[in-house]
This record gives C-alpha cells, sequence and structure tokens, in this order.
C-alpha cells in the first residue's frame, strides 16, 4: 500500500510539483483502490494527472482511450520528456511499428498506452484480443462526453465502449471530461456501466478567463483592436464557416500577424501541418472552424476569439477552456450579431427527434441569453452547469461595466407601436427595419405606410436592437422560441403605450477592471521594457532553441507559466531548480543547465 508520501515523492521527481491540487487528490485516492470514477473537471483542472499518475505508480498498463491522434502525440510527448514510458496506436501506423510497441509493453516498461476508440473497437476485435493478455490495471476514458448525443462533441464510436466492461471485466474505468451537462452526465454512466462508481464534480470556474461579449458591428476593426494587445502571443479566432476563416486570416496576415486558418475542407496534410505550426509556435494565430481545438493540449493560448455566436454553452466553455490551461491571465471575446441566431438554428434540426432537436434549440437560446445579458457572465456560465457564484466575479465585461439607468419609455413606446401596428407577427430585426424607413422588399408596401416607418431613422439598427432584446429581457416584450423567433405585445407592453408605465433602460461605459482580491493566486505580468519580461524573452528564446532539438512543442518543455517563476526567482544551481514548478528530475537534467546560463547572461 503506497503512503501519500510516496504519491509526492512521484509527482515531484516526474512532473515536478510540490504537491497535488486539492481536486485532485480524492480522484488519485479512489483510483489506487482499484475503483470506478467519473470525473468532472474543468479544462486546465489537471485531469490527466489523475490517471497519468497512478499509472506510473502501478506496476501494469494503463489504457488511455482518447479522441484526436494529436492530443494523444502530445501527451506521449509530454510523458517521455519527464521520462515515463507511454506510447500510442493509431490507423497510421505500421504493422511494424505497433509490433515494436507491443513488445515494449511485453517487457513491462511501458506505463500509459493511448488509443483512439474507432482503433480499438475495429480489427474484428483483433486488437481487443490482443490487448486482453497484458495486464493492464485501468481504463481511462477521456473526453468523455463524446459517448453521449446529448453531448456537444458526439462521437459514434464512442458508443461501443460500453462493451469495455464485457472484455475487461476486472479492470477499473476512469471517465473524465471537462464539460457535461445532467443529461449528458446520466448518459455517461449509463453507458459506460458506472452506476456505483464514485462521482467527481469540481467547480466549472476558470477565474484566469476574463470573458467579453460584444455586438458585432466592424467584425475586422474589432478583431485587430483586440489582438493589438496581444501582438505575439498565441490565440485561437473561431468563425462560422470556413469561407470566412480564410478571410479572416488573410486579414491578420495583411496586418503583419502570423497567422493561419484551419478547416475541414483542407486536407489531411494541410490540417496536421497548420496544427504543428501552432503547436511549435510558428505561426501565432489560427483562425478556425471547430473542428480545431479538441486535441490541442497547448498550455499558453492567451486568448480565444468567436467571431459568431457558438451553437451552446458547453461549446463555448470548452472553447474559450482552450486559453489559460497555464493557469496565466487570458482572454475570451465573443462577437455576436442578430443574424448567427437564424443560421445556426437551421443546424439543431434533428431528423425524426423532435424532441432532441427542442433541446438543442434551447440549448442555443441560452447561449444567446449569455451574449445579451448585463449581468456577471461568470455567473451565468456556472449557473448553466448547477453552481452558484455568489458574487460577482470582477473579471468579465459586464462586472467591469458600470450600468447607468435612464428614462427609454419613449424609445420603447415607438418600438412597440410598431409591433402593434402589423397585423401579422415578425422578428425583431423586421420590426427594427420598419423602425429605421428600411425600403427594402421584405418590407411590403402597407409596412411603409405605417405612421411608425422611419421614425427611428436617426438611431443605428444596433441601438433599436439593443433595446429590443432588452425590452424582451425585462418582460415588457414577449419572444417566441423556436427556429424562427417572432415578438408579440404583452398586458405589460399595452400599460407602457397607453402612458401607464415607464421604462428605464440602460445605458453603458466601461470603468477600470475591479479586480477582487484573494480570487487567484496568478504568477504575475511583467511590464514591457522591464528587467524581468526582458529575461523572460530571453527564457522563451532559450525554450524555443531545445525544443526544436527535442523536437517537440516548446511548452513542454516549460510552461509560461514555469519561464516566469524562473524570472522572480533567480535560481542560481541546479539544485535550486528543484523547487521551481515544472522542474523534474529529468528535466533538470536535460534543459536546466540552458535555463541556468541564459538566466546567468540576462544578469551580467
Amino acid at each position: 500500500m503506497l503512503h501519500a508520501q510516496d504519491i509526492l515523492t512521484c509527482l515531484n521527481h516526474y512532473w515536478g510539483y510540490p504537491d497535488l491540487r486539492p481536486a485532485q487528490k480524492p480522484v488519485i485516492a479512489e483510483v489506487m483502490q482499484g475503483n470506478n470514477a467519473l470525473v468532472i473537471m474543468p479544462t486546465g483542472g489537471g485531469k490527466s494527472m489523475c490517471y497519468q499518475l497512478p499509472a506510473v505508480l502501478r506496476s501494469g498498463l494503463t489504457l488511455v482511450i482518447s479522441p484526436l491522434i494529436a492530443l494523444m502525440k502530445d501527451q506521449v510527448d509530454d510523458l517521455r520528456l519527464k521520462g515515463i514510458d507511454a506510447a500510442y496506436l493509431n490507423s497510421s501506423q505500421s504493422t511494424e511499428e505497433s509490433n515494436r510497441i507491443f513488445n515494449a509493453i511485453g517487457d513491462g516498461k511501458m506505463k500509459l498506452l493511448y488509443i483512439a476508440p474507432e482503433r480499438l473497437m475495429s480489427l474484428k476485435g483483433a486488437l481487443l484480443e490482443r490487448l486482453k493478455t497484458i495486464k493492464i490495471d485501468m481504463i481511462a476514458v477521456d473526453e468523455a462526453h463524446c459517448i453521449s448525443s446529448w453531448g456537444h462533441d458526439f462521437r459514434p464510436a464512442y458508443t461501443k465502449l460500453k462493451d469495455l466492461s464485457t472484455h475487461f471485466p476486472d479492470t477499473p474505468v476512469l471517465a473524465l471530461t471537462a464539460t457535461a451537462d445532467h443529461a449528458t452526465k446520466q448518459d455517461i454512466i449509463r453507458q459506460l456501466g458506472l452506476e456505483n462508481a464514485a462521482l467527481f464534480e469540481n467547480s466549472f470556474d476558470r477565474p484566469e478567463i476574463h470573458y467579453t461579449a460584444k455586438p458585432r458591428i466592424d467584425e475586422v476593426a474589432q478583431l485587430l483592436e483586440f489582438i493589438a494587445h496581444h501582438p505575439s502571443e498565441s490565440g485561437i479566432v473561431y468563425c462560422l464557416s470556413r469561407k470566412r476563416t480564410q478571410e479572416m486570416a488573410d486579414r491578420l496576415q495583411e496586418a503583419g500577424y502570423k497567422a493561419e486558418c484551419y478547416h475541414a475542407g483542407l486536407s489531411s496534410q494541410e490540417r496536421m501541418e497548420r496544427q504543428e505550426q501552432f503547436i511549435r509556435d510558428e505561426i501565432n494565430i489560427m483562425v478556425a472552424t471547430i473542428a480545431f481545438g479538441m486535441g490541442i493540449d497547448k498550455n499558453n493560448v492567451r486568448y480565444v476569439v468567436h467571431m459568431n455566436l457558438p451553437k451552446n454553452i458547453e461549446g463555448y466553455y470548452q472553447e474559450t477552456g482552450r486559453a489559460g490551461r497555464d493557469g496565466l491571465d487570458s482572454k475570451a471575446l465573443l462577437l455576436h450579431g442578430g443574424g448567427d441566431f437564424r443560421t445556426l438554428s437551421t443546424h439543431c434540426e434533428v431528423d425524426g427527434n423532435l424532441d432532441q432537436s427542442n433541446v438543442m434549440l434551447g440549448k442555443l437560446r441560452r447561449m444567446q441569453d449569455f451574449a445579451d445579458s448585463r449581468v456577471c457572465r461568470r455567473k451565468i456560465l456556472l449557473q448553466y452547469f448547477g453552481e452558484e457564484l455568489k458574487e460577482d466575479c470582477g473579471n468579465c465585461d459586464n462586472c467591469e461595466t458600470t450600468f447607468e439607468q435612464h428614462d427609454g419609455t419613449e424609445d420603447a413606446q415607438k418600438l412597440l407601436s410598431t409591433v402593434a401596428r402589423l397585423e401579422w407577427s415578425y422578428g425583431l430585426a423586421h420590426i427594427v427595419d420598419i423602425l429605421r424607413g428600411s425600403q427594402a422588399q421584405k418590407i411590403t408596401a402597407a409596412q411603409q405606410a405605417l405612421s411608425t416607418h422611419g421614425i427611428g431613422a436617426d438611431k443605428s439598427k444596433q441601438h433599436w436592437m439593443s433595446i429590443g432584446k432588452e425590452l424582451i429581457q425585462q418582460g415588457w416584450l414577449n419572444q417566441s422560441v423556436g427556429k424562427f423567433p417572432v415578438v408579440e405585445l404583452n398586458g405589460r407592453s399595452w400599460k407602457v403605450l397607453r402612458g401607464q408605465a415607464q421604462v428605464m433602460l440602460t445605458a453603458f461605459k466601461e470603468t477600470k477592471p475591479i479586480k477582487k482580491s484573494g480570487k487567484r493566486a496568478q504568477t504575475p505580468d511583467f511590464e514591457a521594457g522591464s528587467d524581468n519580461q526582458m529575461r523572460f524573452e530571453a527564457l522563451r528564446s532559450v525554450r524555443t532553441q531545445l525544443a526544436k532539438t527535442s523536437n517537440v512543442p516548446a511548452y513542454l518543455v516549460l510552461s509560461d507559466r514555469s519561464l516566469k517563476e524562473l524570472c522572480t526567482e533567480l535560481p542560481q544551481t541546479l539544485a535550486d531548480l528543484e523547487s521551481v514548478n515544472g522542474f523534474g528530475k529529468v528535466k533538470i537534467e536535460k534543459f536546466g543547465q540552458a535555463f541556468l546560463d541564459a538566466l546567468h547572461q540576462t544578469n551580467v
């Protein structure tokens, strides 16, 4: 029986960490007892440690089922850098390579074997039969939400994993995911037979991520303005269509940024090359559809931008969670427009399944509500996952904004009067077009003859759309659910029209961030031109060279967080490096002297 000190010794030797995170400790204790478990832990929370550390401590092999080749390769490279024997099997490997891996497993030194579900359950069970001859201590199912049709990244091959208990009846299963609402969680439990397993649900809060949502007005200008504050940092920009990814990548390249696009229309070779370029910091910005990112374990992504409304909060949460995996301050910017909901609603239709179609549409509506909201965005995110945040976070655009009430009754009456004068129900955008005096073909002659046609021409479409949305949020106007939501008057609407009620609307102005003390233990940001910033850049350069020599991404050599700790702690000897997070014994031997030499040169 291993003692707690044995676990910490192993953790420090290979990972260079003095202690586990509080959320990891009970999971690892459960796993070490050979029990099944389901772990729901946010991206960047350290899920992989929950099976990697037990794998090293135990004598047999841990089988890790992972959805993407890039993710498997990344984790295997990382483990090998730490001196841990690990490998992955995928369909691109030859029979000779596969045999070599199985020979290494037979020698008893291999600790972790990564494999995709399609590979595991294919070949008429030949691979499964071969694995059954090996001592497998544990099966870890990563990205477990892929098993559920209610999940946002459903993978049909994952559903075959329900047969694992038949093939490996005595092997414990550890299922892990970062995002699972109630329906998805229950589906994971049912399909993997985890009814009696321990359930570990951790906070979904990512306090290091700053959330902002803005109406999309001039998207190129808005994007360039945002990225100008992060000129040399890694970021992901998500677009809804392949065409837009190419257009945005072109605009960023014209502005002097190292950017590329990524979408399913590229060849597999092109996608692989561009992903490698991004992982290795050869390009800073990846402009992509949501086809990109699930297999990215890159921990120094500093921002994620959505140029359109995502389909649901689960997807948004996971995509924004690709920023700040090292725990350092990161940004999430969402630009949204009125047409996003209509466009995305067509993707919510599931043939022959009205119930699921309505569920998907409801998720899209919740995402729209998040974008339109003027309350703490972190509260909305956490509430969606069943978690309550008692105080405003102080780290989102709404918390940094002072909202001032003003009498908006006159504008409200103009908009509500337009709705009242129409014979049929229409969407909010159509109402606004009438208000602003549109002559478009969709505005009928009768509508152009209305007394309210053009009475709002002195104000922008965005102004009227914002007022309409706020009237809906405050209950002065109803909006239907469904693919094409329409607005309709209610009892409160008529009180406004009759002058019996006052409508208070919000104006807003940005203020300085109100960061709450004690919320985060952050590695400090360095001021431009400071000694620490100069040291940091020198260390980054050394890291890049070491990464090229080792043929791995730079962040696998050492994280930005560890580099910053080197700058502030200024270790003098290899022994001093043992107290720096991320420096295990093997990394000290491989890279320690190079970093010490660079620090010495910056202090001369």
